[in-house]
């Protein structure tokens, strides 16, 4: 019988377990990566669509896209739950806490039914709408008839933030109007009722509503990025992700991404108009 010095039976108790040979899955082939974003239900879709292209070609990398809203997604990035806020308004004083990295330009639209007549309206009588201070469709045109049906979207919406701030001003939205808690429902409402108008995002618009010219100026891209300031649609916000001032490298991976030329062209597909035209100002 073969006799061992125990010296070599320790050795081997404690190297055969390291050397554990059954299979297991490659672990460079798990997800390692992940980042969460959070906010604007304007945004939400868009970055799922760019998520779904970055994870398809950097395997291991896990985007996590959630709603919630704009003023949500803000708090979410400054508790630390979201890696990356998603708002679809500029920020107020007190929220400029961020990186803001600017991934886009977007529209507001007013919307109204196809049936609706009516196919410009102004700032003002949109203000005054939107106020119920206008509350018949015969204030604005004397061949309409009908009460106004308005809609609008709920407080902490990125699209409703921006809005305000470009139309509302200081005036307050009217508690008369409907509101709703995404662009598909304001949307559902205004092609379903011939007397309602609401707003929705750009890439939010199709054929079962209307977009009426605001100030003579219809709702079209090429009106969006002209330097002709005469022809110029007004009613233009940016989208932006917000991270802390030390974000992750998986962070800055992917906003690069999407401020690269491949990004910038999925954003164009969907009707967003890309970073780099010079329209920061809102004139």
């Amino acid at each position: 019988m073969l006799k061992f010095p125990w010296y070599f039976l320790c050795f081997l108790w404690i190297i055969i377990p390291a050397c554990d040979l059954s299979p297991k899955k490659n672990v460079s082939s798990s997800i390692h990566h992940k980042v969460i974003l959070a906010g604007s239900t304007s945004i939400e879709p868009i970055a799922e669509k760019l998520a779904e292209h970055y994870m398809e070609h950097h395997p291991g990398y896990k985007i996590e896209v959630q709603g919630g809203g704009s003023s949500a997604g803000i708090q979410a990035a400054k508790m630390g739950a979201a890696d990356i806020g998603m708002s679809s308004r500029s920020l107020k004083k007190e929220e400029k806490i961020f990186w803001e990295h600017t991934i886009a330009f977007d529209a507001i639209v007013i919307i109204i039914n196809p049936a609706n007549g009516i196919q410009n309206l102004t700032l003002s009588q949109i203000q005054k709408i939107f106020s119920s201070q206008i509350t018949c469709w015969s204030d604005i045109d004397k061949s309409r008839s009908g009460k106004i049906t308005v809609i609008t979207r709920e407080e902490g919406s990125g699209t409703r933030g921006a809005f305000e701030e470009l139309i509302m001003h200081k005036t307050e939205i009217s508690p008369r109007c409907l509101v709703q808690d995404s662009t598909g429902a304001v949307r559902e409402i205004v092609a379903s009722d011939p007397n309602a108008i609401g707003y929705v995002s750009f890439g939010g618009l199709n054929e079962q509503v209307k977009g009426v010219c605001i100030e003579g100026i219809p709702p079209k891209m090429q009106n969006m990025i002209t330097s002709d300031l005469s022809q110029k649609y007004r009613i233009i916000r940016p989208f932006l992700f917000l991270t802390s001032k030390t974000p992750s490298l998986e962070c800055i991976q992917f906003i690069e991404f999407i401020q690269s030329t491949e990004g910038q062209k999925i954003l164009q597909e969907e009707g967003l108009i890309p970073s780099y035209e010079k329209i920061r100002k809102h004139d």
